[in-house]
């Protein structure tokens, strides 16, 4: 049988990424960002949030771009999956924590903090699941020809002929 581990969340950044370094090099970013559930109280009717805090770990160049352009605050849309761990705390008891291990990430938003053009091209926003570059400059190249001509409208079609017998 077939299985599916995606996740999607898109929320804030509740502090700023931790990035670290392991020794070949490569970069690590961590993440918590808060998504809001928004439901009202059957009994009382009254409107209640619920904020949720999920953990997601970014690898190599993805983590670095996070580590430079995501700060508390930043809105966020990840994809990923999940994955569970088991680990000791510091009195001796074994845990479970499951966190998304990021694939995707788009920054959401406006460039606030930035500062020129960061490299982020000419919108607001920008997605990453490979390495960002610079355009090259273009080379002159020939003018465009001239549109081909448009193909004459054709008549609206005529169902008033249509037999009424259709099942649906």
């Amino acid at each position: 049988m077939a299985s599916v581990n995606k996740v999607i969340i898109v929320g804030n950044l509740g502090r700023d990424p931790e990035i670290r370094y392991m020794p070949s090099g490569d970069a690590i970013a961590n993440i918590a960002v808060a998504t809001s559930y928004r439901s009202k109280d059957r009994n009382t009717g009254e409107q209640k949030e619920l904020t949720e805090w999920h953990r997601i770990s970014f690898f190599g160049r993805l983590a670095e771009i996070v580590g430079q352009y995501l700060k508390k605050g930043s809105s966020v849309y990840v994809e990923g999956r999940l994955q569970t761990r088991k680990y000791t705390d510091k009195d001796g008891v074994e845990k479970y924590a499951t966190d998304i291990i990021a694939e995707q990430m788009q920054m959401l938003g406006g460039r606030q903090g930035m500062g020129g053009d960061a490299g982020m091209g000419g919108d607001d926003m920008g997605g990453y699941d490979a390495p960002p570059s610079r355009p090259a400059p273009r080379p002159q190249a020939a003018p465009a020809p001239a549109p081909a001509p448009r193909p004459a409208a054709r008549p609206a079609p005529n169902f008033s002929d249509m037999d009424d017998d259709i099942p649906f």
